[in-house]
């Protein structure tokens, strides 16, 4: 029996049995990584996966040095106005010469559009997949719009928002509310594989890892 077959004998047992019963779910599967989370390691890991993914990664040694990196990505991309969520701490930006537009009141999407960056924290990341997440509900991270048009995103990510595994990322975020997962550059391939970036958010990814160094 091949795996179509299995596939369609379960189906076929399922129907006859009404649908009222299932299997149970093994849930053994690996729940931490092989580093602690906000470790040299897993911080290491993440830079490693995230520059995989084209992003670049700017490595300050705390948050002192946070708004200078940022500045520096912003003046190298040629930005002159940058989105930030309404609670981005304002010392991020304080080197910023970039026209900075708070997303409070909400951005049009058309106003988004003309804005060359925006610059977020992020809720957690994983190394092992070179992933972050936003939540859409923290202040410094905004909502959704924000992360999604602007053509560059400059995001913030401490040491200790760093896990190492998937498992680890979902214990840390709330399920109920809206999350973006983002993994390098917007990014897709036609049937020829031929890569275009900039599809279906922005084309541009740098990182600012805040972490000893």
């Amino acid at each position: 029996m091949d795996a179509r077959d299995e596939v369609l004998a379960r189906l076929r047992a399922a129907r006859d049995a009404g649908g009222s019963t299932s299997p149970d779910v093994p849930r053994d599967y690996r729940r931490t990584g092989a580093h602690p989370p906000g470790s040299a390691a897993a911080v290491e890991r993440l830079t490693e996966t995230l520059t995989d993914y084209r992003a670049t990664v700017h490595r300050v040694p705390d948050e002192d040095a946070v708004s200078a990196a940022i500045a520096r990505v912003l003046e190298d991309a040629g930005a002159t106005t940058v989105v930030a969520p309404p609670g981005l701490p304002a010392r991020w930006l304080a080197e910023v010469t970039a026209r900075v537009r708070p997303d409070e009141p909400p951005l049009a999407v058309a106003e988004l559009d003309r804005v060359d960056a925006v610059v977020t924290g992020a809720a957690v990341a994983i190394a092992d997949t070179g992933t972050f997440v936003l939540d859409a509900r923290a202040v410094d991270q905004g909502r959704r719009a924000i992360s999604l048009v602007p053509d560059h995103h400059v995001c913030v990510v401490r040491a200790e928002a760093v896990v190492s595994s998937v498992p680890e990322a979902l214990a840390r975020l709330d399920p109920d509310g809206p999350l973006t997962f983002v993994s390098g550059p917007s990014a897709t391939s036609d049937i020829e594989l031929d890569r275009v970036e900039g599809v279906h958010g922005p084309r541009r990814l740098d990182v600012v890892l805040v972490a000893p160094m």
